[in-house]
């Protein structure tokens, strides 16, 4: 086995993605950690995952010539799952803390509630079609359907910032995201845009 099939292999790619988890469990177990104390950072990594997976398609046209862009943006996919994997993660530890189904439904009408779980919902769908059987199955009504993870990174970021009060945090990892796409949407302008002549 050469070092490029290993360093290509999918269940070593897999191990890479979560070793953050396995990193917050050896917290949990070894810091004798509370559940509330653990919804917050696996919640910060959904949202990481999130933003790496939504900001390879404007690097890759930024930098055509990235190695480590192409190597990434082909397991997109697997990122965007590893998305939902921690925002499962995520949910758990929130029920294991707030300990019941009424006091969850007490406070689901408060915005930094209902926009993670609005979050969450749409990421289910993308999830689930990540894999090339549902690709082949919905044809040009994947891409469509994985649009939705614009509109759940939205929502993560509010909340985000709702919840845990990190407006600067958040901001920190979502600007750099929020850079490429305004770049990314001003070069397809420009594409569009007609030709002047030059009189």
């Amino acid at each position: 086995m050469t070092f490029k099939t290993v360093v290509n292999s999918r269940p070593l790619f897999w191990a890479v993605l979560a070793i953050p988890a396995a990193h917050l469990f050896y917290r949990f177990v070894g810091e004798d950690l509370l559940p509330d104390e653990m919804v917050g950072p696996t919640g910060e990594w959904a949202a990481r995952f999130i933003i790496v997976a939504l900001a390879l398609t404007p690097l890759s046209r930024l930098l055509p010539g990235s190695g480590a862009v192409k190597w990434l943006l082909a397991r997109r996919r697997a990122l965007g799952v590893a998305a939902f994997c921690y925002a499962l993660l995520h949910l758990a530890f929130y029920i294991w803390e707030m300990e019941t189904l009424a006091n969850m439904l007490a406070e689901l009408g408060l915005a930094g509630i209902w926009t993670g779980w609005l979050a969450l919902l749409m990421m289910i769908p993308l999830a689930a079609t990540s894999n090339d059987a549902a690709v082949r199955a919905l044809r040009s009504g994947w891409k469509r359907l994985q649009r939705l993870a614009y509109p759940a990174a939205l929502l993560t970021l509010a909340h985000w910032i709702l919840v845990h009060n990190g407006l600067g945090e958040a901001m920190l990892w979502f600007a750099p995201l929020g850079a490429l796409q305004l770049w990314r949407i001003g070069a397809r302008l420009r594409r569009r845009a007609p030709m002047t002549s030059n009189l």
